[in-house]
């Protein structure tokens, strides 16, 4: 296990683990607070629309109680919610057909009409470039460049070798660039 904060982290969602599968609602509680805002931004990159996000997000955290009674512990627990939040997120890509534009709020822009046209434009671009890529390239991208996330942990939260992980990484990255070339 890692150590610092990383280590520190999983021993309380392993803590919060047990005491919410004895039936601590207090703990449940504890591990959605812990965990709600990195769901719903998983959902979010993957969906590309922040009402399919929020139900995603719900979705998994109504879930989740009785979920916890088939972790096993096997991985760490957030390998295994991120698995049913990304599985969650491509069940709901497969079932529709296209993909909504995502409006970003939390876009920067520097002052001056020009300057924000520029800047919501090509953070649009960017956000509709990722939400168009297939579904296991999208996976790959927004687990390990907008969630920072180490190749082991995706490979586990994909059930992937690690060059697949990397593949895939490689292969979004690509249709990205060539997508987004227009914006150099």
């Amino acid at each position: 296990m890692n150590g610092g904060r990383a280590g520190l982290d999983a021993a309380a969602d392993a803590w919060l683990v047990a005491k919410a599968k004895q039936g601590t609602p207090d703990a449940y509680e504890e591990l959605v607070r812990r965990h709600r805002d990195r769901i719903y931004r998983i959902a979010l990159r993957m969906v590309g629309n922040p009402h399919d996000a929020e139900d995603v997000a719900q979705d998994v955290v109504l879930t989740l109680w009785t979920a916890l009674t088939g972790f096993s512990g096997d991985s760490l627990f957030t390998t295994w919610l991120y698995r049913i939040v990304v599985n969650r997120c491509l069940n709901l890509i497969a079932r529709r057909k296209q993909h909504e534009p995502l409006e970003d709020p939390s876009v920067v822009t520097s002052p001056g009409a020009d300057t924000q046209a520029v800047a919501r434009g090509r953070a649009r671009a960017a956000l509709d470039a990722v939400t168009a890529l297939p579904p296991d390239l999208r996976a790959a991208v927004v687990l390990v460049d907008v969630e920072q996330m180490r190749y082991a942990e995706v490979a586990a939260i994909l059930n992937v070798s690690e060059s697949t992980v990397r593949g895939r990484l490689s292969r979004g990255r690509r249709v990205l660039l060539d997508t987004l070339r227009e914006w150099a």
